[in-house]
């Protein structure tokens, strides 16, 4: 009797689940990809993080079972009627909670540059092998995460962090981090947001060719061969659908706009709450009654996806969350990417001797610079500025992604000059650059400043000869971070830069570690340090000018 009543209890637990995640008969795995842990426990899952037991939603997405789940499944249907059910014992015993990340203390008297060098072994991880119920995705080779809670690789974030790497000497972690985006390309047709299987349905910001780039500096042109599938791949899930799509229509990442033009945008493949922010977007929901709930939910893993979660830049109203609408925004700096990306296709492919191939994505590249420049140029404010296809207008709001085209050399000199001028008059603060000049209260949006925009801004405003500019950005960057560092004794994930020190804002508290600060951090030391000197602190630099 006891075992009908399990079997029972899990078919009912079952059917709950696949309802909970809006996954449908045979979408269990999710296309055969491994399953997020909110597919897997369903209502379990829900009650949990409804539950609050966890301050940070991500805790239990990170949690692996101690057993089969269909029977921690069964056992917590049967159980959590009973009388004194305590959900909070039921989850410490059938799970095993991550660790808290142990915060690090620099030895006394380490320089800026020796805590940097210091960490890349604290930050680094490996998990060829992982419990088959663990959300953790294994990668073939050691990796280095941002730090705090963020446990896993992420993708864009690892392209500074690689950077750092790179000028610590450490080319066999920039090789093996490029080789497990590799191996993602290659299991997965897609570099996830980060190595867990609550990733799976989105990519971020394809830095991807960027990584092959700075791996070739020291590789040479045998590098380009050897990653130009995976630069295939990524590219046609990229461009998946573009092919077929009708005038004035979009489908996944491609939109093509009434006159034919294709771009891309932000996507995500699921249209339920955030596994890693269940309850979050659960709330956001609440408040925004008006909205459709899989489309809200969608245009907040579309946030996600573009690595701006949460910025002003992808709302209607900039005060209201719930007003989000990404997928209906045609991104900036997502195009100045994939611009890199053709280009970069079309030196692998001619160093590989693929002539033809080499010709249709230059020209698919020349496509793109022509329609960024023609769709995203605001002639009027003198910026680069996302684009609302489903409006056909363009966004207002000046952002730090108003340098990516010049990053890039998408612009050309005159517009890069305007931009620049914008950039100085409204974006630059005593510590750094602005990503957008609103205060809404989330962490891409002011007061805030981030490592990988200080950077882009500084590298794109070199090569549209604005040095001046461009030393001040990176200098009023840094004489944060080095004032950060001497009060807190660590590098942190993001800065206030109208005014100083940690940002804020955002879903959870500001963490430390922190993979893009240091590389960014390094490579803008060692940028502006004369030759044959080495600068181990800021005042280095001072010292250098004088």
């Amino acid at each position: 009797m006891q075992k009908l009543i399990r079997v029972t209890a899990l078919a009912l637990v079952l059917t709950a689940a696949l309802s909970v995640s809006g996954a449908g008969a045979g979408e269990h795995r999710l296309n055969d990809q491994p399953t997020p842990p909110d597919v897997r426990f369903g209502p379990l899952f829900n009650a949990v993080q409804a539950a609050k037991l966890f301050p940070d939603q991500k805790t239990f997405a990170d949690a692996i079972p101690n057993g089969d789940p269909t029977a921690i499944l069964a056992d917590w249907q049967m159980q959590k009627t009973q009388h004194n059910f305590d959900l909070k014992r039921f989850v410490t015993t059938n799970f095993t909670l991550p660790q808290a990340s142990q915060a690090w203390v620099p030895p006394p008297g380490q320089s800026l540059r020796e805590h940097i060098n210091s960490l890349w072994p604290v930050l680094s991880r490996t998990t060829r092998e992982v419990d088959p119920y663990d959300s953790l995705l294994p990668l073939p080779q050691p990796y280095v995460v941002p730090g705090g809670r963020f446990r896993e690789v992420y993708y864009w974030d690892s392209y500074f962090t690689l950077l750092g790497l790179a000028e610590s000497g450490r080319w066999e972690s920039v090789q093996n981090m490029v080789d497990n985006f590799a191996s993602e390309l290659n299991t997965y047709g897609h570099i996830p947001n980060g190595n867990r299987s609550y990733y799976l349905s989105r990519s971020q910001p394809p830095f991807f060719s960027l990584m092959v780039e700075l791996l070739a500096q020291h590789g040479g042109d045998e590098i380009w061969r050897r990653y130009l599938p995976a630069l295939q791949t990524e590219y046609a899930y990229w461009m998946a659908d573009a092919d077929r799509l009708a005038p004035g229509s979009a489908s996944r990442r491609v939109v093509k706009l009434p006159d034919g033009t294709v771009l891309n945008r932000y996507w995500d493949d699921r249209d339920v709450p955030r596994t890693e922010s269940w309850m979050d977007d659960i709330a956001t929901a609440n408040a925004t009654p008006q909205r459709n709930r899989p489309e809200l939910y969608r245009d907040l893993r579309a946030g996600a996806a573009s690595g701006w979660d949460f910025s002003s830049r992808w709302f209607s109203d900039p005060q209201q969350l719930g007003s989000i609408r990404t997928t209906k925004i045609i991104p900036v700096d997502l195009n100045a990417l994939l611009y890199h990306q053709e280009q970069a296709l079309a030196r692998a492919s001619g160093l590989n001797g693929d002539r033809a191939a080499q010709q249709r994505y230059r020209e698919a590249a020349e496509r793109r610079k022509a329609a960024i420049n023609r769709v995203l140029w605001d002639p009027r404010a003198g910026w680069y500025a996302d684009y609302d296809w489903e409006r056909q207008a363009l966004r207002q709001q000046l952002t730090a992604a108003t340098l990516f085209p010049l990053w890039l050399q998408v612009a050309s000199a005159d517009r890069a000059d305007r931009t620049a001028d914008a950039v100085g008059k409204q974006l630059l603060k005593s510590g750094g650059l602005l990503t957008t000049t609103l205060h809404s209260g989330q962490q891409w949006d002011a007061p805030n400043g981030w490592a990988p925009l200080q950077w882009v801004a500084v590298e794109g405003l070199e090569r549209y000869h604005q040095p001046a500019l461009a030393r001040d950005i990176a200098m009023r960057f840094l004489n944060n971070v080095q004032q950060t560092w001497e009060k807190e004794h660590k590098l942190v994930e993001k800065y206030v830069v109208d005014g100083g020190g940690g940002g804020g804002g955002g879903e959870y508290p500001l963490q430390d570690g922190f993979g893009w600060t240091n590389g960014v951090t390094l490579k803008l030391l060692d940028k502006y340090c004369p030759p044959d000197t080495t600068c181990n602190n800021v005042s280095d630099l001072h010292a250098a000018a004088q």
